[in-house]
This record gives C-alpha cells, structure tokens and sequence, in this order.
C-alpha cells in the first residue's frame, strides 16, 4: 500500500499524458450530443471516484448525475430507459459481475458507456463504447490508492475537456508534481490521536465529499477502525448526536464555496467536545493538518494522498497489515 500510493504522482502524470487525445475526442462527442443525464456506475473506492464526478459533472456541465444501483440489472433485472444517457463505470478491475452485468443492461437500454478502467484487457473495457485507461499499473494492496486517485485525475480530465475549462486544464498539469509534494506531508498528529479510536466520523463537502468517502472506507478496511464519512452538512441531521467529548471527527476542506459552512461545521463540532482534525489549505493551529493550496477540484485530490501515508502508519501502529485486510480479496465478486 505505502509503495503503490506513493507511485501516484508517475502515475497522474503518464495518465495525462496518455489520455489527452483521448479525453478530447469523447469531450468533442459529448459537446456534440449533449447527454440528457449521467449515471455513475461503480463500487467501493471507485464509487467514492463516482461521488467525486457527480459534484464535478453537476456543478461544472449542470447535467444531472446519480449513481445506478447496480442490482436493479443484476438481481432484479429491471429495464431502464437510459437512451441519450452518458454511462460512466470506474473499477480498477473491470471485472466485477454485477457491474458487468448493469454496463451491459445500459448498452441494452442506449447508454454511451465510457469505462475508466484501469485492466485495458478487461471485460469491462471490451463492453464499453470508450475506455479512458487509468494507466495505474498493477496494483497488488487490497485497498485502492493509486487507482483511485488515478480515477479522480481521469474524470478532472475528461470535464475539463468537455467543458473547455482552461484554468482546470492548467491545474491538472500541476497535479503530478503536487501529488508529489502531498506525499511528504507529515500527518503523523493524526496517528497519534487515533491509534486507541473506535469510532470517529470523516466529514466533506462538495467536490471534497467523495474523498471523505474514501478516507473513511480505509479506516475500516486497513485499520479496523470504525468509520462513517458525512456530508459536512448532512452529519448535521441526526449524527452530530453521537458527537461527545473527545469524539475524533477528521474534515476535509477545499477552498471552495463550501468552505465557510465546512469551516463553521468543524468550529460547532469542537465547541460540543469533539476532537477535530483539520486538512485545508491555509489552517493553523491545533487539530490542523498541513495541505496544498491549489485549484479547488485539485485539492482533495492531495488530501487524500497525504492521507493515504498517513493511514498506512496508523493500520501499522494499531497491529494490522494495510497489505492484506481481513476477509476482502482485489476483486469483489458481487452479484
């Protein structure tokens, strides 16, 4: 896990690279014939990467994006009218069954499928109408790292293109040699304070919901560490309750229009008790976890890899190996 995540900086970078010509001829497409909606199509980590491109697509293009349910194809088998419908399925796989099987179903249905995978040889890439590869590599941890932040790069890039967002086209060409420096940064305070956790909360907003997602998924699986990712502003509807004393709760803030109420949502949540870890640009103090300032789609992206570091020492210090969680394989075979 430590070495394939801190690979994510060669990885952005060649992914960029390679995918440009790529990215700008289904951009060209979707200009062309604007979708009517967009369905995300994904599982665990690349779900989190879902989150990530339905604030991004909805904020940036104003399409509506929801995420399929992917038993409704699955299990129960139900048609869908998804003719005009832009489909986008991430895995790093591409060989999940259920997945497979509601790719499958929205061809049927008239979906334009664009699949960002990181197995270009997968059944996955074989169903899809485009492939924009992760170009990741083999990645041989259980938990997702640089697939996923490859995953959050591929959808920046194909929005960017589609919308003809220059200045986000310019940030992604900064994003490598950031990733690099976000990897250096030292959240060792983090360690420190959640090495006896059971329970803590992880709290995002907007563009920055999906990697509280994400950060919240690898506390459970190579820390054993109890862990529920909210909205900074949905944890206000009945979770906040559970908010004593000590209570750790760990928010990611992106300089966005989010970032006041996230700001204002971590001050009421230590002013309750609760032992607040801070990442954003800009903070200082106690509870503060250092980050990049950056474009603001950039900057969960660094969060969450200098999270990343940070969750493989914590897995380390609480006794467990981030390598080989329990009862989880690299490919889920749901259905």
């Amino acid at each position: 896990m430590f070495l394939e995540a801190g690979q994510a900086s060669q990885v952005v970078a060649a992914q960029l690279g390679a995918n440009a010509a790529r990215a700008a001829r289904i951009a060209e497409r979707l200009r062309a014939t604007p979708p009517r909606a967009v369905v995300t199509c994904a599982r665990g980590s690349s779900d989190h990467a879902a989150t990530f491109a339905k604030y991004l697509i909805e904020t940036r293009t104003g399409v509506l994006t929801s995420s399929a349910a992917l038993s409704v194809s699955s299990v129960y088998a139900a048609q869908q009218d998804l003719g005009e419908v832009l489909y986008l399925a991430i895995s790093q796989s591409g060989k999940s069954p259920d997945l497979l099987a509601s790719v499958q179903a929205a061809k049927d249905a008239g979906a334009f499928v664009i699949a960002l995978v990181n197995d270009t040889t997968s059944p996955l890439a074989a169903l899809a109408d485009e492939v924009l590869p992760l170009h990741a590599g083999p990645e041989l941890s259980v938990a997702a790292t640089k697939s996923y932040i490859a995953a959050l790069a591929a959808i920046a890039q194909l929005v960017a293109a589609w919308t003809g967002d220059e200045d986000l086209t310019a940030a992604l060409a900064t994003l490598p040699a950031l990733l690099a420096e976000a990897w250096t940064l030292d959240w060792t305070p983090a360690v420190e304070r959640l090495k006896l956790a059971r329970n803590l909360y992880v709290l995002g907003r907007g563009v920055g919901f999906g990697v509280a997602q994400e950060a919240a998924l690898k506390f459970k699986e190579t820390c054993g560490l109890h862990a529920e990712a909210f909205s900074a502003a949905e944890v206000l509807h009945g979770p906040m309750a559970l908010v004593k004393k000590g209570f750790p709760v760990l928010v990611f803030a992106q300089n966005d229009e989010s970032r006041d109420s996230v700001d204002a949502m971590a001050k009421g949540v230590a002013e309750r008790g609760g032992d607040v870890l801070l990442a954003g640009a800009g903070e200082a103090g106690a509870g503060a976890l250092p980050a990049l300032a950056a474009h603001p789609v950039i900057e969960p992206i660094l969060m969450i890899q200098s999270f990343y570091r940070m969750a493989n020492a914590l897995s380390v210090a609480r006794g467990y190996d981030p390598d080989s969680p329990p009862h989880l394989n690299k490919v889920t075979e749901t259905v």
